[in-house]
């Protein structure tokens, strides 16, 4: 009986304890999903013209996309170009440190362009930019 019981004792000690390995899993995976910035996608691809002078834009995190028919695209569904100042309002108050960046097709008109423009500019978002290819 009482080799029984040291038998017991034995498998008790060497149990291991996985509550506070999966405490820290957790608490980091937390930790990633709220600091991470994610980047709204406009919904289409358009083929942006080229620039020699195209410099790389970090923190572009409201893409506002438009087609060579002068369909304005924002987080992947069409908008109408009334619509624009909200949705980027929307955006630019989930994050007020992201930029606006324009996808404009060769082929889209400019009138659309700054139409896009001037709503981002309305919505209170001056650091605008427009995206092209490198040559």
């Amino acid at each position: 009986m009482k080799q029984h019981f040291a038998n017991l004792i034995d498998e008790e000690e060497t149990a291991i304890d996985m509550t506070p390995m999966l405490d820290v899993v957790f608490i980091m995976l937390i930790f990633f999903i709220v600091t991470a910035s994610f980047v709204k996608e406009a919904g289409i691809d358009v083929n942006r013209p080229e620039a020699s002078t195209a410099v790389q834009k970090d923190r572009a995190n409201i893409l506002v996309a438009i087609s060579d028919t002068g369909e304005i695209w924002i987080n992947k569904r069409q908008v109408d170009a009334r619509a624009v100042q909200a949705n980027i309002e929307r955006l630019y108050a989930e994050n007020p440190q992201g930029s606006v960046v324009i996808q404009a097709d060769k082929k889209a008109t400019t009138e659309t362009l700054i139409k896009v423009m001037d709503a981002a500019r309305a919505a209170g978002v001056f650091d605008v930019s427009i995206a092209t290819q490198e040559d």
